[in-house]
């Protein structure tokens, strides 16, 4: 029984505040462009600089995540290739299932779940690999989608300011510099109006979206819930990393597909009302899934 109330005390606040961002969507015209950009530009950077600046690593943990994250993304990245070639799927559908499969919501869901289940410590390396998967996002992403260069997928990535925002807070970090006037606790409390927003919108995007079950939704779904965690653990075990980063790595590896990969799909071409179904049906099914992942991880 304290082992369920565990559970439910870090499912049940997200899923609190997801569905009063879908009501309100429900009920109400939203904005919903203006408030990504505000979260995108303003607030996610905050939280990443504010994380930065407090965070306490331990080199061979903060290499460590790195490490699993990269070999994680690599092995679905065959894995998610080999299940469309036997899937026979179109070219399209076929980097649809990929997009859906790479991109997890490690920023909406993921960051507010690894702070109800881990912590502030947690938190810390959650952003670690939410600014890894958002390089890969928005740095090879519209690249991959549109079937353009590098180059201006990189020039993309370096017009966003959260990784800006990443090198101030370690560089602050790095020469333990205190801010005047309190300047910290202002971006502090900027950045915990991060995840409360992020998590809105989520709802509010899902309001906008037909939830309708297919093969596809179904198979993307799939590889990003069951898949995924299962992958990033068996990486973890295998490099033995610290206890606090192997969870965080499941845990942000078993999150649903990204709001941003509808976006970029929608932006830069693809089958963006596939890619949509799958955002919302993976992120109905996480509140199964991810209960049963921080059951397995020891989360208490």
């Amino acid at each position: 029984m304290p082992h369920m109330e565990a559970l439910l005390n870090t499912v049940v606040p997200v899923a609190l505040v997801v569905a009063s961002g879908y009501l309100l969507g429900r009920r109400l015209p939203m904005d919903l462009t203006t408030l990504s950009r505000l979260t995108l530009y303003l607030l996610v950077p905050a939280l990443i600089l504010d994380s930065m600046y407090r965070a306490e690593f331990t080199r061979e943990g903060l290499w460590g995540l790195v490490l699993g994250f990269a070999l994680t993304y690599g092995a679905l990245y065959l894995l998610i290739g080999t299940t469309g070639r036997l899937l026979g799927l179109s070219r399209e559908a076929a980097k649809g299932l990929l997009v859906c499969g790479l991109f997890p919501n490690s920023g909406n869901m993921g960051l507010s779940l690894t702070l109800f289940a881990l912590g502030e410590e947690g938190l810390r390396r959650a952003v670690v690999y939410f600014v890894l998967s958002s390089v890969v996002m928005f740095g090879l992403g519209p690249a991959f989608i549109r079937g353009g260069g590098l180059k201006e997928g990189f020039l993309f990535t370096l017009r966003l300011p959260l990784f800006y925002a990443l090198f101030l807070g370690l560089l602050l970090r790095a020469l333990d510099l205190t801010l005047p006037f309190r300047l910290d606790e202002g971006v502090r409390l900027m950045g915990q109006a991060a995840i409360p927003v992020l998590l809105l919108t989520l709802g509010m995007q899902m309001a906008k979206t037909p939830f309708r079950v297919g093969a596809f939704e179904g198979v993307a779904s799939a590889l990003r819930l069951l898949f995924a965690p299962l992958v990033a653990y068996g990486v973890g075990a295998l490099l033995g990393l610290p206890r606090l980063e192997h969870q965080v790595l499941v845990l942000q590896s078993a999150t649903p597909v990204a709001v941003n990969a509808f976006l970029l799909t929608k932006e830069f071409g693809g089958d963006a009302l596939r890619v949509a179904r799958s955002v919302v049906v993976s992120t109905f099914l996480a509140f199964l899934t991810v209960p049963l992942v921080l059951y397995l991880l020891g989360v208490r």
